[in-house]
């Protein structure tokens, strides 16, 4: 079947296990358009292309145009979620923060974690040294994280697409901060944190820090961005300058990557982690939209939601260094 013409439903969102691409791709599969003008488009970016919808650009269109038809209007909700979905990968700390990631369909998971305990030197019939995987004493409940956004249909028909899409990626930002928060709140629940030397941090005591971890290898520092400014003022990480002009990551010259982390502001803590066997992040949903009243209102309100958890597996993965002596 020819992209052009598949008959577009609302139905497709509610399909239980597939996102409206998925089902859409199953009806029209991307390997069918190898070595076309369509290769390298996605089953929804080949829609948009039915229906003449240029989303970004000089020729951007408005978002009326999405409403020139019933069918081309049941993309306007696909759209609405990839933004979101956009913003919030753009926020997110869990790219440099995350060992594992896993989708489940329930409301909590039983995450496994790891211990290691014994000398690697072994005597001659001595016990060797184990390391020891069990499952979580408690599950990790998912927290359902969601934002609404209130407005009209008028108030955006005549808006250009990519504009709104502005305000739509703002949104996933603000939905990102709150896994943030509860990523850098479960990350160090529990651990006793360590404190700098003197009134205010100095190059020494993140070297200490970073020396601290020795189960693992602290490669990421979570901060506070008053922290991380204080931190990229230091005279030695002027080093690293020239660096991050080049790739946009602020690196010790031990090879830590500062992640800048606003819920960290109010106490001004640093996560130390090893970010290879620190945590997993568990995801009870994709970004939902919610389709129908989107559809049936004129866009007077639009909610969308994630359902996720963050659970620590290696205890000696993750250290917390108190900035701030009282």
């Amino acid at each position: 079947m020819n992209f052009e013409n598949i008959r577009l439903e609302k139905e497709l969102y509610g399909i239980t296990g597939k996102s409206f691409t998925k089902a859409l791709t199953e009806i029209d599969p991307d390997e069918n358009y190898k070595g076309t003008a369509y290769e390298g488009l996605d089953a929804f970016e080949r829609q948009l292309k039915r229906f003449d919808i240029k989303v970004s650009g000089s020729e951007c269109d408005r978002v009326e145009k999405f409403f020139v038809n019933t069918e081309s209007a049941v993309l306007f909700p696909e759209y609405i979620r990839r933004m979101i979905k956009k913003g919030m990968e753009e926020a997110s700390i869990l790219p440099e923060t995350a060992a594992a990631v896993s989708y489940i369909d329930t409301v909590d998971y039983r995450s496994l974690v790891m211990s290691v305990s014994g000398s690697d030197t072994v005597a001659e019939g001595g016990a060797l040294p184990a390391t020891t995987v069990t499952l979580a004493n408690s599950a990790t409940r998912l927290t359902k994280l969601a934002r609404k956004l209130s407005c009209t249909y008028e108030s955006i028909r005549k808006q250009r697409i990519e504009a709104f899409g502005v305000v739509l990626r703002a949104l996933g930002a603000d939905i990102s901060n709150a896994v943030n928060a509860l990523a850098a709140s479960s990350l160090s629940s529990g651990i006793t944190a360590s404190t700098i030397a003197g009134s205010s941090i100095a190059y020494s005591d993140l070297a200490a820090f970073w020396a601290s971890m020795s189960e693992a290898n602290m490669n990421v520092m979570l901060c506070s961005p008053a922290v991380m400014a204080n931190i990229l003022a230091l005279d030695e990480m002027k080093l690293v300058v020239s660096d991050y002009m080049k790739t946009g990551r602020a690196v010790t010259p031990y090879g830590v990557t500062l992640v800048k982390c606003q819920s960290l502001a109010s106490s001004g803590n640093i996560i130390g982690i090893d970010s290879t066997k620190a945590a997993e992040v568990i995801y009870g949903s994709d970004v939902l939209i919610d389709t129908d009243r989107l559809l049936s209102t004129q866009n007077r309100e639009i909610s969308c939601s994630v359902l996720v958890g963050v659970s620590r597996i290696f205890d000696g993965a993750v250290k917390v260094l108190k900035t701030v002596n009282s």
